[in-house]
């Protein structure tokens, strides 16, 4: 066993500080293990999110050491043994207590989004689709909704007061997957472009770098967007041809 001191933010939404815990780390175990042993031993009402424990429901995300990651999948190995390591909630959201934040904005863009509206079926009942067309898709259904990807955006991380008119990361990849579905039949650029707001980002990369599931957000949902909507809104011959029809 290793001895470290994990430094943990303790507080609400009215204020905090940062308190140590010395704790006995055993080999395998991750940022929530210990997490846990520090609950269960030295502050019993030390509020934490968490579920599953194998990083597919994406409740336990935090900031250890300054960078958003899911406890739950964040070895002990990574640190030097002994080192003091920093366990804060995500600053983009509002703080609950301790590590929880309130994550429902999330929850509320989500509802703006219209769903999956397949097209009629073919004539002998079934449909049709290339697997070119499945495989494009595929990667941004394995989206936890841990939104790490949200958190880091700066848009809203650093500028709350976008976030009535910026979806983030985690929603521009549910359009580009809807967008992107060979059967569905809603148009969603307005919606991507004026109340989602996807202009507002500028393609850092940042969502891409936190997302655990290994999504490539930026180049192949949040680009390709981008770009559907400067074809529609935004290319000179398109606006002249609207132009001529009276749009």
């Amino acid at each position: 066993m290793v001895r470290t001191i994990m430094r943990v933010f303790r507080g609400d939404s009215t204020g905090g500080q940062y308190e140590e815990y010395p704790v006995e780390v055993s080999e395998g175990q991750v940022v929530l293990d210990v997490i846990h042993t520090v609950q269960a031993e030295q502050a019993l009402d030390l509020a934490v999110r968490w579920n599953c424990k194998a990083g597919k429901c994406g409740s336990c995300s935090a900031e250890v050491n300054g960078k958003p990651r899911l406890m739950c999948m964040t070895r002990m190995n990574l640190f030097e043994p002994g080192a003091t390591i920093t366990v804060a909630p995500m600053k983009t959201f509002p703080l609950i207590r301790d590590l929880v934040t309130d994550v429902s904005f999330n929850y509320e863009v989500a509802k703006t989004i219209p769903a999956f509206k397949p097209r009629p079926p073919e004539a002998d009942g079934t449909y049709r689709m290339m697997q070119e067309d499945i495989d494009r898709g595929q990667e941004f259904r394995k989206c936890i909704e841990c939104f790490l990807c949200q958190n880091v955006c700066h848009v809203i991380r650093d500028h709350p007061e976008n976030k009535p008119n910026f979806a983030g990361p985690r929603f521009f990849v549910r359009l580009a997957e809807l967008d992107m579905h060979p059967l569905d039949t809603v148009d969603r650029l307005e919606l991507a472009r004026k109340d989602a707001g996807i202009g507002y980002c500028n393609i850092t990369k940042c969502c891409t770098e936190v997302c655990p599931e290994d999504i490539h957000i930026t180049d192949n949902a949040i680009i390709p967007l981008k770009e559907r909507v400067a074809d529609r809104y935004y290319d000179p011959l398109r606006w002249i041809g609207r132009k001529l029809k009276g749009k």
